[in-house]
């Protein structure tokens, strides 16, 4: 019998179960016959606005010199995350999405023998990273659909270098506010990474904001990622980042790709930095198209858990088959049973009229 040469890669990697992304807008079209235009994708946390001028002109411009390798330290882009934040170069990583830092982070620091705390109904990257590289994901029961910070200090053995933490967190949109967040931080031991990942960092309320940033000086152990994925809307590019410690970004450095963000991606995400107007205008239509889910969910009877992201995780009971219903009707939400929600689903915040189209299909998808 031939031998099948899946069997040659190691055991950890053969059991991992793929990331599922949302379904494209194209997909279904095809499954269904629908017509793309009618259809609504709110599966991704995709910023329904888009890009802003600023940023459309910078990759444009930026075109026109593809047939030239990018600039594989990023400089530019990281000098205005300086600029912007007050940290040094050395203390700065570029990925291909903030995935592809946190996986830096995973690969740097991780591996047989090695473990990584996180929380339940987390991240579905922190167990793929973890398990990727032959080490071991403790994972802590979430406490009201968030992170319990103190059984997550406990939860740390000998084996432990990497602790994860979505902040807000990804599918549920709870939050660790910034005193509660920074003491958790200050009982974790100098030799384990705390990675706080920051996603949907700009959504939250200004009076929400950890300074994290700040907090890299009294904690070398810390590591902060962020993304231009969501309310700068560059989910297509690409383009990520971490702050750390200057000698933990080294290391990071050294096992990233020469390469990893593109040329348009990194004179995109420099653009879309500095148009603060474009992220204001993205933020005001979340806050208003949060409360347009909320309201049309309670008017539906349905429980939610409340969000400080931009997308609702509302509890609708047999969620695969209302999921099937959503796409029959040209609407795309996300289902998280993988992340032990099996009753839920997660909508991104559309435009009005993209929320509208989903409640409506919600509620004839709940009557069916």
């Amino acid at each position: 019998m031939l031998m099948d040469p899946c069997e040659l890669s190691p055991s950890y990697v053969r059991s991992i179960a793929p990331y599922q992304p949302g379904k494209p807008i194209s997909e279904l079209a095809r499954e269904m016959g629908l017509d793309e235009k009618t259809i609504v994708k709110l599966a991704s946390n995709e910023n329904p606005l888009g890009i802003g001028p600023r940023t459309r002109a910078a990759i444009e411009a930026a075109i026109g010199d593809v047939a030239r390798y990018p600039d594989g330290n990023g400089y530019e882009l990281k000098l205005a995350l300086s600029r912007r934040y007050g940290v040094e170069l050395p203390s700065i990583v570029l990925g291909n999405g903030s995935n592809d830092v946190l996986e830096l982070v995973a690969l740097a620091f991780l591996g047989p023998g090695r473990a990584a705390v996180m929380s339940q109904h987390a991240f579905a990257v922190y167990p793929l990273a973890t398990q990727a590289r032959g080490a071991r994901a403790i994972v802590v029961p979430a406490k009201r659909y968030g992170h319990d910070l103190d059984t997550m200090a406990k939860a740390i053995d000998d084996e432990t270098y990497v602790l994860w933490i979505a902040n807000p967190n990804n599918p549920t949109g709870t939050l660790a506010e910034p005193q509660a967040l920074e003491a958790f931080v200050r009982k974790v031991p100098e030799r384990v990474l705390v990675v706080i990942d920051e996603a949907y960092n700009e959504y939250l309320s200004p009076d929400l904001r950890a300074d994290t940033v700040k907090w890299l000086k009294r904690h070398p152990n810390l590591i902060v990622t962020r993304t231009f994925s969501k309310a700068y809307g560059l989910a297509g590019l690409r383009v990520g980042y971490a702050f750390a410690h200057p000698s933990v970004a080294d290391v990071m450095n050294r096992v990233r790709q020469p390469f990893n963000v593109n040329s348009v991606a990194l004179a995109a995400a420099e653009a879309a930095l500095n148009d603060m107007e474009f992220v204001a205008k993205s933020y005001a239509v979340n806050l208003q198209g949060m409360k347009q889910l909320e309201e049309g969910a309670r008017t539906l009877g349905l429980e939610f858990i409340p969000s400080h992201a931009n997308f609702l995780t509302l509890r609708v009971g047999k969620a695969a088959e209302i999921y099937k219903r959503l796409l029959r009707r040209g609407v795309i939400v996300r289902p998280v049973g993988g992340y032990q929600l099996p009753e839920h689903l997660r909508v991104t915040v559309g435009t009005a009229q993209e929320n509208a189209k989903f409640l409506g299909a919600l509620g004839a998808s709940l009557q069916e």
